[in-house]
Protein backbone atom coordinates (compact mmCIF):
# COMPACT_ATOMS: atom_id res chain seq x y z
CA UNK A 1 0.00 0.00 0.00
CA UNK A 2 1.12 3.68 -0.51
CA UNK A 3 1.96 5.62 2.34
CA UNK A 4 3.40 8.77 1.20
CA UNK A 5 2.90 11.37 -1.28
CA UNK A 6 6.54 9.96 -1.90
CA UNK A 7 5.08 6.89 -3.15
CA UNK A 8 3.34 8.57 -5.95
CA UNK A 9 4.28 7.94 -9.35
CA UNK A 10 6.29 10.62 -10.89
CA UNK A 11 3.62 11.82 -13.73
CA UNK A 12 0.64 12.08 -10.91
CA UNK A 13 3.04 13.98 -9.01
CA UNK A 14 3.72 15.94 -12.01
CA UNK A 15 0.50 17.39 -12.42
CA UNK A 16 -0.65 17.69 -8.67
CA UNK A 17 3.39 20.11 -8.14
CA UNK A 18 1.67 21.70 -11.83
CA UNK A 19 -1.24 22.83 -9.66
CA UNK A 20 1.33 25.15 -7.63
CA UNK A 21 2.07 28.37 -8.12
CA UNK A 22 6.24 29.15 -8.87
CA UNK A 23 6.88 30.47 -5.83
CA UNK A 24 6.10 27.53 -3.58
CA UNK A 25 7.36 25.05 -6.06
CA UNK A 26 11.23 27.34 -6.00
CA UNK A 27 10.88 27.68 -2.20
CA UNK A 28 9.23 25.13 -0.61
CA UNK A 29 8.76 22.15 -2.91
CA UNK A 30 12.16 22.26 -4.34
CA UNK A 31 13.71 22.09 -0.82
CA UNK A 32 11.31 19.26 0.54
CA UNK A 33 13.60 15.73 -0.96
CA UNK A 34 15.82 14.38 -4.12
CA UNK A 35 12.95 13.66 -5.93
CA UNK A 36 10.93 16.83 -5.47
CA UNK A 37 13.39 18.58 -6.81
CA UNK A 38 14.13 16.39 -9.64
CA UNK A 39 10.01 16.65 -10.34
CA UNK A 40 9.95 20.29 -10.01
CA UNK A 41 12.98 20.23 -12.50
CA UNK A 42 11.43 18.67 -15.10
CA UNK A 43 10.55 20.29 -18.93
CA UNK A 44 6.90 18.17 -18.28
CA UNK A 45 5.86 20.38 -15.17
CA UNK A 46 6.85 23.46 -16.48
CA UNK A 47 5.18 22.36 -19.95
CA UNK A 48 2.02 21.32 -18.35
CA UNK A 49 2.27 24.21 -16.37
CA UNK A 50 2.03 26.43 -19.58
CA UNK A 51 -0.62 23.90 -20.94
CA UNK A 52 -2.63 25.30 -17.97
CA UNK A 53 -2.24 28.70 -17.88
CA UNK A 54 -3.33 28.72 -22.35
CA UNK A 55 1.21 29.82 -22.67
CA UNK A 56 1.64 26.46 -24.68
CA UNK A 57 1.85 26.44 -28.75
CA UNK A 58 3.16 23.00 -30.11
CA UNK A 59 5.00 25.18 -32.82
CA UNK A 60 6.98 26.28 -29.88
CA UNK A 61 8.22 22.81 -28.49
CA UNK A 62 11.36 22.93 -30.54
CA UNK A 63 12.34 26.49 -30.08
CA UNK A 64 12.28 26.69 -26.57
CA UNK A 65 15.52 25.19 -24.53
CA UNK A 66 13.95 26.89 -21.28
CA UNK A 67 10.40 25.91 -20.13
CA UNK A 68 10.37 27.08 -16.67
CA UNK A 69 12.18 30.38 -17.73
CA UNK A 70 9.46 30.14 -20.30
CA UNK A 71 6.60 29.66 -17.83
CA UNK A 72 7.81 32.64 -15.97
CA UNK A 73 8.16 35.33 -18.79
CA UNK A 74 4.46 34.32 -19.82
CA UNK A 75 3.50 34.71 -16.31
CA UNK A 76 4.97 38.28 -15.65
CA UNK A 77 4.24 39.35 -19.11
CA UNK A 78 1.97 42.54 -18.86
CA UNK A 79 2.59 45.88 -19.80
CA UNK A 80 5.26 47.77 -17.59
CA UNK A 81 4.05 51.55 -18.38
CA UNK A 82 1.60 52.69 -15.61
CA UNK A 83 -0.85 55.05 -16.98
CA UNK A 84 -0.31 54.21 -20.35
CA UNK A 85 -3.83 55.82 -21.72
CA UNK A 86 -4.23 59.09 -19.26
CA UNK A 87 -7.10 57.34 -16.45
CA UNK A 88 -5.21 58.66 -13.63
CA UNK A 89 -4.31 61.93 -14.52
CA UNK A 90 -0.09 62.30 -14.80
CA UNK A 91 0.17 59.82 -12.53
CA UNK A 92 3.70 57.83 -12.72
CA UNK A 93 4.80 60.32 -15.25
CA UNK A 94 7.89 62.63 -14.62
CA UNK A 95 6.87 65.65 -17.01
CA UNK A 96 10.40 66.45 -18.34
CA UNK A 97 9.77 69.45 -20.33
CA UNK A 98 6.44 71.41 -20.10
CA UNK A 99 6.69 74.90 -22.08
CA UNK A 100 3.91 76.50 -23.87
CA UNK A 101 0.59 75.99 -22.65
CA UNK A 102 1.85 72.34 -20.89
CA UNK A 103 0.79 69.19 -20.87
CA UNK A 104 -3.29 68.74 -21.34
CA UNK A 105 -5.29 65.49 -21.61
CA UNK A 106 -8.15 65.35 -23.74
CA UNK A 107 -10.65 62.57 -24.44
CA UNK A 108 -10.67 60.74 -28.19
CA UNK A 109 -11.13 61.19 -30.99
CA UNK A 110 -10.60 65.07 -29.87
CA UNK A 111 -10.82 68.08 -32.06
CA UNK A 112 -9.96 67.47 -36.05
CA UNK A 113 -8.75 64.17 -34.39
CA UNK A 114 -9.82 60.52 -34.99
CA UNK A 115 -10.72 57.74 -32.59
CA UNK A 116 -7.52 54.74 -31.74
CA UNK A 117 -8.07 51.51 -33.81
CA UNK A 118 -8.39 49.92 -30.13
CA UNK A 119 -11.81 51.00 -28.69
CA UNK A 120 -10.25 50.76 -24.79
CA UNK A 121 -8.72 53.74 -25.19
CA UNK A 122 -10.57 56.43 -23.98
CA UNK A 123 -8.05 59.47 -23.57
CA UNK A 124 -4.67 61.10 -24.70
CA UNK A 125 -2.11 63.16 -23.11
CA UNK A 126 -1.55 66.11 -25.80
CA UNK A 127 1.19 68.67 -26.46
CA UNK A 128 1.67 72.55 -26.81
CA UNK A 129 3.81 75.18 -28.94
CA UNK A 130 6.94 75.04 -26.28
CA UNK A 131 8.30 71.44 -25.98
CA UNK A 132 6.48 69.09 -23.81
CA UNK A 133 8.10 65.70 -22.77
CA UNK A 134 7.32 62.76 -20.32
CA UNK A 135 8.92 60.13 -19.05
CA UNK A 136 9.07 56.85 -16.91
CA UNK A 137 12.09 54.66 -15.32
CA UNK A 138 11.09 51.35 -14.81
CA UNK A 139 12.97 49.05 -12.38
CA UNK A 140 13.26 45.80 -13.20
CA UNK A 141 14.03 43.76 -10.33
CA UNK A 142 10.85 45.76 -8.53
CA UNK A 143 8.68 44.37 -11.48
CA UNK A 144 10.15 40.95 -11.14
CA UNK A 145 12.52 40.82 -13.64
CA UNK A 146 15.75 39.23 -11.65
CA UNK A 147 19.04 40.05 -12.80
CA UNK A 148 20.17 36.74 -13.90
CA UNK A 149 17.53 36.43 -15.87
CA UNK A 150 18.29 39.72 -17.27
CA UNK A 151 21.56 38.87 -18.05
CA UNK A 152 21.62 35.18 -19.34
CA UNK A 153 18.23 35.16 -21.21
CA UNK A 154 18.14 38.53 -22.06
CA UNK A 155 14.53 38.31 -23.38
CA UNK A 156 12.61 40.19 -26.25
CA UNK A 157 12.08 44.01 -24.52
CA UNK A 158 8.90 45.33 -27.02
CA UNK A 159 8.24 49.11 -26.77
CA UNK A 160 5.21 50.47 -28.58
CA UNK A 161 3.93 54.34 -28.68
CA UNK A 162 0.57 55.89 -30.22
CA UNK A 163 1.17 59.29 -31.85
CA UNK A 164 -1.27 61.55 -33.77
CA UNK A 165 -1.59 64.87 -35.15
CA UNK A 166 -4.37 67.33 -35.19
CA UNK A 167 -5.66 67.47 -38.53
CA UNK A 168 -5.57 71.57 -39.05
CA UNK A 169 -2.02 71.86 -37.45
CA UNK A 170 1.75 70.88 -37.65
CA UNK A 171 3.56 68.80 -34.97
CA UNK A 172 6.32 66.69 -34.35
CA UNK A 173 6.96 63.79 -32.06
CA UNK A 174 9.65 62.10 -30.87
CA UNK A 175 10.15 58.84 -28.99
CA UNK A 176 13.39 57.66 -26.72
CA UNK A 177 13.86 54.52 -24.86
CA UNK A 178 17.14 53.61 -23.03
CA UNK A 179 18.13 50.38 -21.40
CA UNK A 180 19.81 51.38 -18.77
CA UNK A 181 23.14 49.97 -16.20
CA UNK A 182 22.43 50.12 -12.32
CA UNK A 183 24.59 52.90 -12.78
CA UNK A 184 22.23 54.21 -14.89
CA UNK A 185 24.83 54.06 -18.04
CA UNK A 186 22.90 53.77 -21.19
CA UNK A 187 23.78 49.97 -22.89
CA UNK A 188 21.44 50.50 -25.47
CA UNK A 189 19.28 53.10 -27.15
CA UNK A 190 16.09 53.01 -29.59
CA UNK A 191 15.84 56.85 -30.76
CA UNK A 192 14.46 57.20 -34.09
CA UNK A 193 14.25 60.58 -36.12
CA UNK A 194 11.56 62.87 -35.06
CA UNK A 195 8.61 62.87 -37.11
CA UNK A 196 7.49 65.76 -38.62
CA UNK A 197 3.90 66.34 -39.31
CA UNK A 198 2.49 68.69 -41.60
CA UNK A 199 -0.27 71.21 -41.26
CA UNK A 200 -3.85 69.03 -43.23
CA UNK A 201 -2.61 65.63 -42.12
CA UNK A 202 -4.62 62.65 -42.45
CA UNK A 203 -4.67 63.18 -38.11
CA UNK A 204 -4.79 58.97 -38.48
CA UNK A 205 -3.34 57.69 -34.85
CA UNK A 206 0.16 55.55 -35.75
CA UNK A 207 2.08 52.95 -34.06
CA UNK A 208 5.89 52.68 -32.97
CA UNK A 209 7.22 49.78 -32.29
CA UNK A 210 10.92 48.16 -31.38
CA UNK A 211 12.21 45.57 -30.14
CA UNK A 212 15.23 44.57 -28.15
CA UNK A 213 17.08 41.69 -28.48
CA UNK A 214 21.08 40.09 -27.90
CA UNK A 215 21.41 43.20 -25.71
CA UNK A 216 24.27 43.36 -23.23
CA UNK A 217 24.32 42.31 -19.89
CA UNK A 218 23.86 44.54 -17.00
CA UNK A 219 20.22 46.18 -17.69
CA UNK A 220 18.87 46.98 -14.81
CA UNK A 221 16.46 50.20 -15.73
CA UNK A 222 14.15 51.13 -18.81
CA UNK A 223 13.66 54.71 -19.63
CA UNK A 224 10.88 55.80 -21.77
CA UNK A 225 10.39 59.34 -22.71
CA UNK A 226 7.94 60.50 -26.20
CA UNK A 227 6.36 63.88 -26.57
CA UNK A 228 6.89 66.60 -29.03
CA UNK A 229 5.11 70.16 -29.45
CA UNK A 230 3.08 71.86 -32.54
CA UNK A 231 5.21 73.30 -35.27
CA UNK A 232 3.13 76.36 -35.71
CA UNK A 233 3.56 78.59 -32.29
CA UNK A 234 -0.19 78.27 -31.51
CA UNK A 235 -1.28 78.88 -28.03
CA UNK A 236 -3.53 75.71 -26.60
CA UNK A 237 -2.90 72.14 -27.38
CA UNK A 238 -2.36 72.03 -31.19
CA UNK A 239 0.80 69.42 -30.65
CA UNK A 240 1.38 66.16 -30.83
CA UNK A 241 -0.97 63.57 -29.29
CA UNK A 242 0.22 60.24 -27.48
CA UNK A 243 -1.22 57.44 -25.80
CA UNK A 244 -1.45 53.98 -25.37
CA UNK A 245 2.12 53.58 -24.42
CA UNK A 246 3.71 49.99 -23.94
CA UNK A 247 6.78 47.87 -22.60
CA UNK A 248 6.89 44.78 -22.43
CA UNK A 249 9.46 41.97 -21.94
CA UNK A 250 9.28 38.55 -22.90
CA UNK A 251 8.26 35.78 -25.65
CA UNK A 252 6.18 36.97 -28.39
CA UNK A 253 2.97 34.59 -27.96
Amino acid sequence: AMTTIGDLPEDVLVELLSLLPVRDLLRTCRLVCTQWRYVVDLTTLWKRKCQRDGFYRQSLDRSISDWRIFYMLCHLKRNLIKNPCAEENFQHWTLDDNEGDEWKIEDLPGVHGNDMPDPTVHKYFVTSYGPCFKSQLITLQKEGYWNQLMDEKRPEITVKDWYAARFDCGCRYELTVRLLSKDYIVLEEFHPEPVLIEQWSDAKWREISHTFQNYPAGVRYIWFQHGGQDTQYWAGWYGIRVTNSSITIGPQT
